[in-house]
């Protein structure tokens, strides 16, 4: 498809869309329409027998064991309602090392000796799958030849129904492991480490009377996303096949303006939108807000705080469900970190936190913060988990995805460090001098509008260049990328607050038994952690020049790329941490190192070979074209015995050397592509970031210089001025 064809088509669909693209209204309010086709705790409780429902309810909330004979009623009931759903297959939805999710579809039908089917689903297929892991990512721990790997119900996240056209899927929510018992997916590590972190954190509270038997981390994933039109995206083999552009001059206007955030929403990205949440409230996923992000194309959809299990699930939901929704309205969802270079890039803030069986945020400071002794445990806690593992947090959003987003003007730096505010900043001072005292609060904001109300202000502003930042009664940890899945973040925030309260609750059962002064203690561990861990604290500007000065000054680790930042998932540190916890073996945990680096290698692979074919086959032909027809015109004016003019010669001159710089800077790129270089995977994937990124941005540089030579009619690809503004 040709620019003028895929230009055309786009335009076509825009303004014939509110008669061709509307979609039928809402017809359920929102209310009755949230969690429709969610197996959720209504509906267990209306459906299930009561003793059934309890022992069920005594594993989801209290994380006891799940037993086994209750499987086969929870099944049948199961069975029961997705039928009424109309659903005739059921599958095991889980979360393999792909970063997607992945599913099996089983018919709930069997034969009959007399020829007919009956509808079955037993406890046994209900608790357990057996799907074919040799073809997911292993890193190792299973070979071609054994396959055999099984998915696990997972009672803590609710079945539910995903609807299509021609029939609809009950989807139970599971957990993959190997035939030897590792952990082959994203679940199964997030809920080892949600056990591992309530086990430390019940320690704390019991010292502070709490009643509280368990404790869970929370999360409020916020993720940004582009839409196009997907005249333009088909006509783009890079979006296709790498989910970015490796090619695209600078449009005339991108985000300059800064007109874009927080506009008016196009009319056509609102329906699909709404479309969008609604299905999302069938499934039972809190969805909150939207808004245009930063960049033209960009935009916003957030939730509310949901326990870390259900939050991860459902922001897998979120991703596929906005991709199926926008197929609908004629437009593509780009999900990849760095779509279009030039202007903002995607992530996904993920807000974090921490909450008893009693409905307490233990990270809520109260009015009086430097009075709330169990707040200031549970935040330096965290604090010093982020100064000893500032590393690890590095490492769970490595990509090579990502790579291009982190450091840039819209994403926090490579180097994890926490804003806290003025008035917790202040505490925390207060705190090193050894005490807990301080003046500063929020107050009230007076705009100077007589008509306008007097407004509650925070004590503190936010840093919007911060990795990780306190927000109220949260951390926002802004460095994770829009495509990956929040499991990995959760995961290592889980374990390493975990292993900080693990210190902290050993030191003050300690002063318990001894008889001590436990206010003292307390205070005394506070000021110790605070001086152990302030180098972490930063307030300012995380993207100044600087900060990376001061940072490196301070002893923070900078790990520029994912390829320096892998190795530190494999370090002896990080095996210890792990390892003691039980979130990671050391064979689990060098697996997922041998599949980052796969990853890395070969996403770099994919993307080099699509520069040299879009190179080759398409920017080369388009500028060759257009040579000669400026040669041609040139000639005719030779021919007539009139003077060519300086401009037109220098035009010939200017295509000639461009063609020439991107047919060398192809060769490069194939050469260092084609040099295939001993040693291990780390070694390779060195080498892609070393030789061909480098060859592959050459080659790039050439053609959007070609870009803005060669005619517009003649030119291959859909441009960014038409991508990120025809809406």
């Amino acid at each position: 498809m040709s620019e003028s064809r895929a230009l055309v088509g786009a335009v076509n669909a825009i303004t014939a869309w509110p008669v061709s693209g509307h979609r039928a209204p809402r017809n359920l309010p929102i209310r009755q329409l949230f969690g429709k086709n969610v197996f959720s705790d209504e509906v267990m409780k209306a459906r299930l027998p009561e003793n059934v429902y309890k022992a069920l309810r005594n594993t989801i909330k209290k994380g006891a064991p799940l037993d086994a004979s209750i499987a086969d009623v929870v099944a049948a009931t199961m069975r029961e309602w997705a039928m009424e759903h109309g659903a005739t297959h059921y599958t095991h939805w889980f979360q393999p090392m792909t970063g997607l999710t992945a599913e099996k579809h089983d018919s709930f039908l069997a034969p009959t000796e007399s020829g007919t089917a009956i509808a079955e689903f037993s406890g046994k297929e209900l608790v357990r799958g057996e799907p074919d892991a040799s073809s997911f990512p292993s890193g190792g721990i299973r070979s071609t030849f054994e396959a055999r790997g099984y998915t696990a119900w997972d009672p803590t996240s609710p079945a539910f129904i995903l609807e299509n056209p021609n029939g609809t899927t009950l989807c139970i929510p599971t957990a993959f492991c190997s035939w030897t018992g590792e952990a082959l997916d994203k679940k199964t590590p997030l809920l080892r480490s949600v056990e591992a972190l309530s086990k430390q954190a019940v320690r704390i509270l019991k010292l502070f009377g709490s009643e509280a038997t368990g404790v869970q981390t929370t999360a409020g994933p916020e993720q940004e996303y582009f839409l196009i039109d997907k005249h333009f995206y088909y006509a783009r083999p890079d979006l296709i096949n790498a989910g970015r552009t490796l090619f695209g001059a600078k449009p005339p206007k991108g985000q300059e303006l800064e007109d874009h955030y927080f506009g008016s929403i196009p009319e056509r990205v609102l329906a699909c939108m709404l479309e969008t949440e609604t299905e999302l409230y069938k499934l039972g996923v809190p969805v909150k807000t939207r808004h245009n992000e930063v960049s033209p194309a960009q935009y916003e959809i957030a939730v509310t705080f949901e326990n870390a299990n259900v939050a991860t699930d459902h922001n897998m939901l979120v991703m596929e469900t906005m991709k199926r929704v926008a197929d609908r309205y004629g437009l593509q969802l780009l999900l990849h970190e760095k779509p279009f270079a030039g202007v903002n890039g995607s992530g996904k803030h993920l807000n974090w936190s921490m909450a008893d069986d009693l409905g307490n945020n233990l990270l809520k400071p109260g009015e009086t913060p430097h009075d709330n002794a169990q707040f200031l445990l549970f935040l330096v806690a965290v604090i010093r988990a982020v100064s000893r593992h500032g590393d690890l947090l590095r490492v769970a959003v490595a990509s090579a995805h990502n790579d291009h987003r982190l450091g840039a003007n819209e994403a926090p730096p490579a180097i994890i460090s926490i804003f806290l505010g003025d008035m917790l900043q202040d505490i925390v001072e207060q705190i090193e001098k050894g005490g807990a005292k301080s003046a500063k609060t929020g107050g009230e904001l007076k705009i100077g509008v007589s008509t306008l109300p007097t407004l509650p202000r925070d004590a503190g502003d936010r840093n919007r260049t911060s990795p990780f930042a306190f927000t109220g009664n949260k951390f926002e940890f802004r460095a994770v990328g829009s495509s990956q899945s929040v499991a990995g973040p959760i995961v290592v925030l889980n374990t390493i607050v975990a292993e900080s309260l693990d210190d902290i609750a050993t030191q003050l059962e300690s002063a318990v038994a001894s008889k001590k002064d436990i206010n003292a203690e307390i205070q005394t561990l506070l000021q110790a952690i605070v001086k152990e861990s302030k180098h972490v604290i930063f307030n300012g500007d995380n993207y100044s020049d600087a900060w990376h000065a001061e940072a490196e000054r301070r002893g923070l680790p900078n790990r520029k790329t994912t390829i320096d930042s892998l190795p530190d998932l494999v370090s002896s540190k990080a095996v210890a941490l792990f390892g003691k916890y039980g979130i990671f073996n050391e064979r689990e945990l060098h697996s997922r190192y041998e599949i980052f680096l796969e990853s890395y290698r070969k996403t770099i692979n994919i993307e080099s070979q699509l520069t040299i074919q879009i190179a080759s086959r398409m920017i080369l032909p388009a500028a060759l074209r257009y040579q000669s027809q400026v040669a041609e015109a040139v000639s005719h004016l030779k021919a007539a015995g009139m003077t060519v003019p300086k401009t037109q010669a220098a035009l010939l001159t200017d295509l000639v050397q461009a063609i020439d710089d991107l047919q060398a800077a192809t060769d490069k790129l194939t050469a260092a592509v084609e040099d295939h270089s001993e040693g291990d995977s780390l070694a390779h994937a060195k080498h892609a970031r070393d030789a061909i990124i480098p060859a592959m941005n050459a080659v790039r540089v050439a053609g959007d210089r070609l870009e803005g030579l060669v005619a517009d009619d003649l030119w291959p690809l859909p441009t960014y001025q038409e991508m990120l503004f025809v809406k």
